[in-house]
């Protein structure tokens, strides 16, 4: 036990990456292991299981490993330092309004885009006859994804990352790491979006469209709106809601094969002239302040 300790005050970030994983992606694997269809499931047989094994295995991988190693690392101190963090409501409203409609606005952006190629890229909320449920389910699982996952990435991670290093670059390797924790909840679908390509092609464009292109570069975002608000947990997780909800509201109802692809190129081409506006509106520097250095690994 004391070994461990030592290694985890020694490696806190690549003790909550290993924790993470191990949390997320061993839970999906038993769920998938035990659950109708076995490692050989469908598409079909994995959306049967998700909701009650391998949904809460992402949710708790994050969140767990982030208290865990708070607690573990920091103790009691830690711990209030984290609370007044999550507590922290009074930032200004434009930072609200940047967490809120930076989703929204570049997912429809992108899509207005293609949909001067063709009208099946409109927003789905645009031609979807049940406008209300996809809304409301959009937030429900938005909000669950945003608290959940932040309490690990932008309440653990984060923070000992800017410790050495600057918003773009905390940006970019967090989110790398987030994109590659999707991988597996991805997989398991990829029979329904892969559509008539290969899944070797699929799984390697959705990787560097989708998850590295835009979550990277709306994780970069995300850093910068969380060191402009002095450190806000909720702003963070409502970024977050914001993101996932966008991508279930808005995301057209034909999605799948080269449709899936061509939006996710541009859905990232979009947020990436974001982090270029925000830079160059900044000057080419996104901190506030130039980060303290400190070894973390």
């Amino acid at each position: 036990m004391k070994t461990i300790k030592t290694f985890v005050e020694s490696h806190p970030l690549l003790s909550y990456l290993a924790l993470t994983f191990a949390i997320s992606w061993g839970g999906i694997i038993l769920a998938v292991g035990f659950g109708p269809g076995g490692f050989s499931a469908t598409p079909e047989q994995f959306r049967m299981t998700a909701p009650y094994a391998a949904i809460p295995a992402m949710l708790l991988g994050p969140s767990v490993a982030g208290m865990l190693l708070t607690g573990l690392l920091d103790g009691r101190a830690g711990l209030r330092e984290f609370r007044s963090r999550l507590l922290k409501w009074r930032v200004g409203a434009r930072w609200y309004a940047v967490a809120l409609l930076t989703a929204p606005l570049s997912v429809t952006a992108a899509l207005l885009a293609l949909s001067l190629i063709s009208p099946e890229y409109l927003p789905g909320i645009f031609t979807s006859d049940e406008k209300v449920p996809i809304v409301l389910m959009g937030i429900a699982v938005g909000l669950m994804a945003g608290i959940f996952e932040e309490l690990g990435w932008t309440g653990f991670a984060i923070p000992r990352m800017r410790l050495r290093y600057g918003v773009v670059s905390t940006g970019l390797f967090v989110g790398v790491l987030w994109g590659a924790w999707h991988f597996l909840q991805g997989y398991w679908a990829s029979g329904v979006t892969s559509g008539e390509l290969s899944l070797v092609f699929w799984l390697s464009t959705w990787l560097t469209g989708t998850l590295v292109g835009s979550l990277v570069a709306y994780r970069v975002l995300m850093v910068w709106v969380y060191e402009h608000t002095n450190g806000s947990l909720p702003v963070a997780m409502l970024m977050h809601a914001s993101l996932a909800a966008s991508q279930i509201i808005l995301i057209p109802l034909v999605w799948s094969g080269v449709a899936s692809i061509m939006i996710g190129f541009a859905y990232a081409a979009a947020l990436w002239v974001v982090v270029g506006a925000v830079a160059l509106a900044n000057h080419g520097y996104l901190s506030r302040q130039p980060p303290l250095r400190r070894r973390v690994t």
